[in-house]
């Protein structure tokens, strides 16, 4: 396969591209080969993004939100024209094979359009007064700089979330990408700028968080801090965003399970397990890494989930052939190796995989072996804390209760599901599942970008990304009352 050529990127500030002085190499982690430079900006590079976006965000508020939007559908129909350069980009940075890849541009070509829907709606709410001849109403405002932290998984999805309802919405944009994956960031910004966003509505600094990352959280011209990311950095964001009572919102971690009841379809069970479990090789948020089979059907669904794995090709994601990709980089695999490590000391039953690929082409990239564990209790630590790659927990259960309970007993609370014919199990799961995001006869990924993502517990601190809440992070409530009785009137006072 073609190798791309060695590019250095660049920041993109007040409508200029600007070289950093330092940079850092962008590995394929399929290949391990160097596919571009990232640069690694300073305080100062921060500090002139914010000035520009604080410029610009005044005049880009005063812009109709149906002229806001226009961008966003000209960003829409670009990504669509673009959709096969960027994803194979995708794969390259990211890892994920190429179906996944075109499935995350397709992401941001909906969001694009999704959120262009909304410069003719960003709805507020007229209400009856309680006095005479006065008018009510409540309406959405522009937060100012909104500053947005992207992880590497989803680079450019992910990305859109957050850039695009604060856009529409007339706020204007500092962001801080993953370094890992900045070719998404570097060509996203470009189709921006390409579509007619003004300069200044869109800043883009690469570099670390804790250099570029934290100057933004600290930044007192930073109005909204949108962050996805682990639970251990979203917390120190919050603490800090509190103590300024600056707006955040967080979208972290998740422990996600799948439940399979004792009358589930178990090959549409199966099905959705692999999907969810090695799709981006668990590298997802949604990721599956829990499986709560009733004990009656265990082993059955050992038996499917095994058979399945086999036919799983492992490899290069710019293989049409290849199912699972590789891991992010050498880090991802030493965290993994530690947590078979910790699950067969806690006496869990290793079932399939639990070692890293290092055969023929596979040892020049990060990959590792698609895992299935059983006889996993649900205090284990490997079914408790998030792992972040292609290793799934069986725990056995004996009912619907217990299955709930064991779904519940963990930090997070992102993603669940539930496989059952029986209708009265669906509608008390949908109740009493304690996440944000739960699928009926589907694996635990897969959400769609006009519904609200995020979750509860450590998974977050109340706030969605995507739908129509994604709003709510980027603007404040207004509330307006005119009076045109021509009299002094007070309100709970003057009340007939």
């Amino acid at each position: 396969m073609k190798q791309m050529d060695t590019k250095t990127l660049a920041n993109y500030i007040n409508g200029e591209w600007m070289e950093a002085e330092h940079t850092a190499p962008v590995i394929n982690p399929a290949t391990g080969e160097e596919i571009a430079k990232v640069p690694l900006s300073s305080e100062q590079h921060v500090e002139k993004a914010v000035q520009a976006a604080k410029k610009a965000q005044k005049e880009w508020a005063l812009v109709p939100a149906p002229q806001r939007a226009e961008v966003l559908y000209r960003t829409g129909t670009l990504l669509r024209e673009q959709k096969e350069r960027l994803a194979r980009l995708l794969t390259m940075e990211n890892g994920k094979v190429l179906e996944e890849a075109r499935g995350e541009v397709q992401e941001a070509i909906d969001m694009a359009f999704y959120m262009a829907g909304e410069g003719r709606r960003l709805f507020g709410q007229t209400t009856p007064s309680e006095l005479k001849d006065k008018f009510a109403m409540s309406v959405r405002v522009p937060v100012g700089v909104i500053g947005i932290i992207t992880p590497w998984n989803f680079p450019i999805a992910i990305a859109s979330w957050k850039s695009f309802p604060a856009i529409v919405a007339g706020n204007a944009v500092v962001w801080k990408p993953a370094t890992e994956t900045p070719m998404m960031a570097y060509e996203l910004t470009k189709i921006l700028e390409e579509a007619g966003l003004p300069k200044g509505v869109m800043n883009l600094v690469f570099g670390s968080g804790s250099t570029v990352g934290d100057a933004m959280v600290h930044h007192p011209n930073i109005q909204v801090i949108s962050f996805t990311g682990s639970n251990e950095i979203g917390r120190n964001i919050a603490a800090e965003c509190g103590r300024q009572l600056k707006k955040v919102s967080l979208e972290m971690g998740g422990k996600n399970a799948v439940i399979v009841m004792d009358d589930a379809d178990l090959e549409l069970a199966a099905d959705g397990i692999i999907w969810s479990a090695y799709g981006t090789s668990g590298q997802r948020c949604t990721a599956c890494s829990r499986v709560i089979v009733h004990e009656k059907v265990k082993a059955e669904l050992e038996a499917r989930l095994l058979a399945k794995i086999k036919h799983l090709t492992v490899g290069n994601g710019l293989n049409e052939e290849v199912k699972v990709g590789p891991i992010i980089n050498k880090q991802g695999i030493e965290k993994i190796k530690r947590y078979i490590e910790i699950g067969v000391e806690e006496g869990a039953r290793l079932l399939t995989g639990g070692y890293e690929l290092i055969e023929g082409d596979l040892k020049k990239g990060n990959y590792f072996a698609p895992t299935i564990f059983t006889d996993v209790k649900g205090t284990m630590r490997i079914a408790q804390e998030e792992i972040f790659g292609p290793v799934v927990s069986l725990i056995p259960v004996k009912s619907f209760q217990e299955a709930i309970e064991v779904n519940n007993c963990v930090e997070f609370g992102l993603s669940s599901s539930i496989f059952t014919q029986d209708v009265n199990k669906v509608f008390r799961a949908q109740r009493d599942l304690d996440t944000g995001i739960v699928y009926v006869n589907a694996g635990t990924t897969g959400a769609e970008i006009h519904l609200p993502f995020g979750g509860t517990k450590g998974t977050g601190n109340g706030h969605r990304d995507s739908g129509i809440q994604a709003l709510d992070v980027f603007t404040e409530w207004r509330a307006v009352y005119v009076d045109y009785s021509g009299k002094l009137q007070r309100a709970q006072i003057d009340v007939e």
